[in-house]
C-alpha cells in the first residue's frame, strides 16, 4: 500500500528551525520526484521545495530560497527538508507528495499520491 507519512512539525519561536520529515513506503522510491507543499489557513497550497529522483536537480520557492533545504535518502526512503530562519509567514501545514515522474515541479499538477500533513507554527 502506497504511504506518505510527514514528520517532524510542531512549534518554534520567529527564527528557529525545524526538520521535516517525508518517510515512503508501498513504491519503488528512487524512480519518482518528491515535493512539499504548504497550505495557511485561508490561503491556496503552494509548493515549496522539490527532488528530482536522482536527488540531483532541487527547486524552492522563492520565499524560502536560501533558508530551506530539501534532500533525500534513497536508501531510507526518506526526504528531508531542514527549514532554518522560520518567521510567522511560514506557519502552515506542510505536505509531502509523491510526482508521477522523476522531475520536479512546484506546481501541484502531477503529484499523485500524498501525505497526511504536518503543522509548523512559528509563533513566539
Amino acid at each position: 500500500q502506497l504511504q506518505l507519512v510527514e514528520s517532524g512539525g510542531g512549534l518554534v519561536q520567529p527564527g528557529g528551525s525545524l526538520r521535516l520529515s517525508c518517510a515512503a513506503s508501498g513504491f519503488t522510491w528512487r524512480y519518482f520526484a518528491i515535493g512539499w507543499f504548504r497550505q495557511a489557513p485561508g490561503k491556496e497550497r503552494e509548493g515549496v521545495s522539490c527532488i528530482s529522483a536522482s536527488g540531483e536537480t532541487t527547486y524552492y520557492a522563492d520565499s524560502v530560497k536560501g533558508r530551506f533545504t530539501i534532500s533525500r535518502d534513497n536508501a531510507k526512503n526518506t526526504v528531508y527538508l531542514q527549514m532554518n530562519s522560520l518567521n510567522p509567514v511560514d506557519t502552515a501545514i506542510y505536505y509531502c507528495a509523491r510526482r508521477a515522474y522523476g522531475t520536479c515541479s512546484l506546481g501541484a499538477i502531477g503529484y499523485t499520491a500524498w501525505g497526511q500533513g504536518t503543522q509548523v507554527t512559528v509563533s513566539s
